[in-house]
């Protein structure tokens, strides 16, 4: 293929100082995502800032190779893509089902989601990434910054500029964030007024932290999102307030009917959007998982060696992760099923709701991949992902046990479909990463297993980090709509 790197020509590829590194990397960016993700409701993709770290760390020691800076960024990228998690776990907060987050449940929940979404994507890499011509930008662009850091000189003083870029826009960032702690200066601001019979609002934040995260979604995606925008401040919330009826204070109203009316028009609308996506994509996956099924007969019966480029996890390892990750995932669920009618007879429930995470798990992969591949990591609509899996966990409960009823039913049922959307959840969000690294390794002719390996590295370093910070930020600020949140709470997307 055109502009891929040889690969015997740069020797290591996975090695343990890359992963260790890849892992550092991820403790900064993975608590950085969890904080913006709470605080604006979007996270970024880290693999780029990741490769720029990458290399200047390890050209310092010497010996670096872009394979390796490329298994670095895998890392670190994987972990930090997991933190979209935010937008499930601190629900089981805000109902008052949890008061922290429980170390273990919570590091269980997010690894065992994450190897799933690994395992699905798997087959995914031939239909979506090199049979097919999705732009996948931000794994080109990650492409293109190792390319250049593998250069000689020019190269070394790219990954030093960056480096340099780097600590700049982070010192800046917390001036900024300190200045505006003070109050000297503003950090945000917000007007709610009438429009017509109806009202709307306007807000801005001066952050630099959000600012950079619109540098990285680029232009189109930018363009996409101020649309949505419109169309949702200029026409749907003045529509859905004049027919809820003015209240005061407007703000009040206004957010409300953005959060309980608005925000569920556009996941139904990422709901048609998933369904078409995936039935434009079902012959390709198809074609991909029979490819590498013919792939693993070949080596098997012919003793075939497949090129560097085409070698994937093979599909047994594939089907047994999968297999041995369903058993965890089991016990989890028959601990959120002690309260409440599920705890009468759990096992049909559990052994249903074991079923929906596999399933579900399989179709949020292959739509997240394919938008990942569309529009990028970052800009992918993940959280309108995880509204959807979160209906579809309560329809079944609804089906087996009714709606409505004493208010401990009702949280505890709550809980149950909560923790059963946070696994999906995390099957969508490492899928939604998993295809762009495929991609930037595919042109740097990377190995798919190695990468496919450092993912799942990345999956348990970002299952072992998240935990922590989310007590921590639920210890400073609490949560909006949890007990005894204070003004400055976080939103939880």
């Amino acid at each position: 293929m055109a502009g891929r790197t040889d690969v015997s020509a740069h020797g290591r590829e996975l090695t343990l100082r890359g992963v260790a590194l890849g892992g550092l990397i991820t403790v900064a960016f993975t608590a950085a995502n969890v904080y913006l993700g709470l605080k604006v409701g979007l996270t970024f993709a880290t693999s780029i800032p990741a490769a720029v770290i990458s290399m200047a760390a390890l050209r310092a020691v010497g010996g670096a190779t872009i394979l390796e800076n490329n298994i670095v960024q895998t890392v670190a990228s994987a972990a930090g893509t997991l933190s979209a998690i935010i937008f499930v776990l601190p629900a089981l907060v805000i109902i008052g089902w949890w008061t922290d987050f429980p170390y273990l449940t919570s590091a269980a929940v997010i690894g065992l989601g994450g190897i799933l979404g690994v395992m699905l994507s798997v087959p995914l890499r031939r239909a979506l990434v090199t049979g097919s011509d999705l732009p996948y930008p931000e794994g080109v662009a990650a492409a293109e910054v190792l390319r250049v850091g593998a250069g000689s000189g020019q190269g070394a003083e790219e990954s030093r500029r960056g480096l340099r870029m780097l600590l700049l826009g982070s010192l800046a960032s917390a001036a900024f964030a300190v200045i505006a702690n003070t109050r000297l200066i503003a950090a945000e601001a917000a007007v709610a007024f009438r429009v017509g019979a109806g009202a709307s609002s306007v807000s801005a934040s001066f952050s630099l932290a959000l600012i950079g995260v619109g540098h990285l979604v680029g232009v189109s995606v930018g363009l996409a999102m101020f649309l949505g925008m419109l169309i949702s401040w200029a026409v749907l919330v003045p529509v859905s307030t004049a027919a809820h009826g003015l209240s005061e204070p407007l703000s009040a109203l206004v957010s409300q009917t953005f959060r309980g009316d608005v925000r569920l028009i556009g996941t139904g609308v990422i709901a048609v959007a998933a369904l078409w996506t995936l039935l434009k994509i079902l012959g390709p996956i198809a074609n991909g998982v029979r490819t590498a099924l013919a792939a693993a007969r070949l080596r098997r019966e012919q003793g075939h060696r497949l090129d560097l480029a085409e070698r994937d996890l093979p599909i047994a390892v594939v089907g047994g992760v999968i297999g041995l990750a369903i058993a965890p995932i089991i016990l989890l669920l028959l601990g959120f099923a002690t309260g409440g009618p599920v705890a009468a007879n759990p096992w049909p429930i559990v052994i249903g709701s074991a079923a929906y995470v596999l399933i579900a798990g399989t179709v949020v992969a292959a739509i997240c991949g394919y938008m990942a591949g569309l529009i990028g990591s970052s800009n992918s609509p993940i959280s309108g992902v995880g509204i959807l899996a979160a209906l579809g966990a309560a329809l079944l409960l609804a089906a087996a046990y009714g709606a409505g009823g004493p208010p401990d039913r009702v949280q505890a049922l709550a809980a149950y479909a909560l923790i059963t959307t946070a696994i999906v959840f995390g099957v969508a969000t490492i899928s939604n990463d998993n295809l762009q690294d495929l991609k930037t390794g595919q042109l740097v002719g990377a190995t798919p297993w190695r990468q496919q390996a450092a993912l799942v590295f990345g999956v348990v370093f970002g299952a072992l980090i998240i935990p922590p910070v989310l007590s921590l930020l639920n210890g400073a600020f609490g949560f909006s709509g949890a007990p005894g949140a204070g003004p400055n709470a976080l939103t939880s997307g």
